[in-house]
């Protein structure tokens, strides 16, 4: 089969690069190996929310039109959500179908699924950067006697086996949410914390999404940053989207009796080793969280919104007392790796890739021409890694990829002429 353009992956980002190609007139089909947003009803657990109001959600020509504008979509409303995008504009997707390979070919490339053959001249691949956890190497030692879990395989505290500890290594947004519920349902946890970013849910009477999006934060380009590489590795926010707009971090779980440690280094035997230099992490945190908090402030005064918004409030230090360096894991029945995620391309085979396997591309664009990536951490801007983020994502690749097919029409043009 030919067809100008194929996207693998019918998340946000592959419906937001389709309804670009569907206005243009750009013929093309969406491979999706399960269904409309399938990761978000198979590989979350069942109290997730997001982490941003909704009305922040939105994808090119259509957003969040509820009546709850200030709350935050569980993962089945955000599957709902994007299977009504789906709807809107009608996209041709194929679902059920599981790419095997890409290679290229004279004229651009070709793809090979379990349901057949495509031909094209673009390739977007829009799987996103979660596509499997990422676990340190050491996780092999763990005992035997105790149960792994990774976030994505974690669902419910029911789920979990033994009465044992349960140790949460991992401290950004799904390490705290899953260490703040299993402690809600009576169990003993162990928050394992490494590098971490500390926000408050609201600041000054608005949610800090309202905040970020003012001060310009969420826009940031990466071409604007001094270090591209690290800030994509940068952790989530220790944040988590409820009806109360409460706070989640290392004091309110120390609060609700979690056990902070540093970050698990290495295991010897039955013997956990953590990282002594957690006072260090939370005060590099506070210190980059009252950072920002004056930028805020900052842009208040400057835009005199004194009167219309509250005042700002007090920020209270992360206090981690005086936390072990060594954890007995005897006492431990089961460990949740919340130790991040990365993207899965082995079936994408002409891709450039460093040294540690990623691929190389420039805010989406891979060196190899008619190759794009869509749904990576800050790939072409801050806000990348959200809902809103990724579709403005996809307008810009679009841009690229019209270009591209533009240029290849013009020398099969000649071609023809010759």
């Amino acid at each position: 089969m030919d067809v100008p353009v194929v996207i693998v992956g019918a998340g946000p980002g592959g419906l937001a690069m389709s309804h670009h190609l569907t206005g243009a007139g750009v013929d093309h089909v969406v491979l999706e190996r399960h269904d409309v947003g399938s990761s978000w009803r198979r590989e979350r657990w069942d109290s997730l929310r997001l982490l941003t109001p909704n009305w922040m959600t939105a994808l090119p020509g259509y957003r969040y039109q509820g009546d709850d504008p200030d709350g935050f979509m569980g993962a089945a409303d955000t599957a709902a959500f994007l299977d009504g995008y789906r709807r809107h504009f009608g996209p041709p997707v194929l679902t059920g179908v599981t790419v095997e390979s890409v290679q290229p070919t004279a004229t651009g490339f070709e793809v090979v699924a379990d349901a057949g053959c495509w031909r094209c001249q673009a390739v977007v691949a829009a799987t996103g950067g979660s596509s499997e956890p990422r676990l340190p190497a050491f996780a092999t030692a763990m005992p035997s006697g105790i149960d792994q879990l990774t976030a994505l395989a974690y669902r419910r505290p029911a789920q979990l086996a033994g009465h044992g500890r349960v140790l949460v290594v991992g401290a950004s947004a799904s390490g705290l949410q899953i260490a703040d519920e299993l402690r809600g349902a009576g169990r003993e946890v162990t928050l394992a914390v490494g590098e971490h970013v500390r926000l408050p849910r609201s600041y000054r009477g608005r949610d800090i999404y309202w905040w970020l999006d003012r001060i310009g934060q969420l826009d940031e380009r990466y071409d604007e940053v001094d270090d591209i590489g690290r800030a994509r590795r940068h952790a989530s926010v220790q944040l988590v989207g409820n009806d109360e707009r409460r706070d989640l971090d290392l004091n309110a779980l120390r609060c609700g009796g979690v056990q902070v440690v540093g970050r698990l280094m290495e295991i010897r035997s039955t013997t956990g080793l953590c990282s002594g230099a957690l006072a260090n992490l939370v005060h590099n945190a506070d210190l980059k969280q009252a950072r920002l908090l004056r930028r805020i402030d900052e842009l208040v005064q400057d835009r005199g919104w004194a009167d219309e918004v509250g005042p700002p409030s007090d920020l209270v230090p992360t206090c981690v007392g005086d936390p072990p360096t060594e954890l007995d894991l005897r006492g431990y029945s089961t460990v949740i790796w919340a130790t991040g995620y990365r993207p899965r391309y082995s079936w994408l085979t002409p891709a450039p890739v460093d040294h540690r396997g990623r691929v190389i591309h420039d805010g989406g664009v891979v060196g190899v021409p008619g190759l794009y990536l869509l749904g990576l951490p800050f790939l072409r801007r801050r806000r990348s890694n959200l809902i809103s983020g990724l579709g403005a994502d996809a307008g810009e690749l679009f841009a690229h990829l019209r270009g591209h097919l533009d240029r290849q029409a013009r020398r099969r043009a000649r071609r023809s002429t010759s």
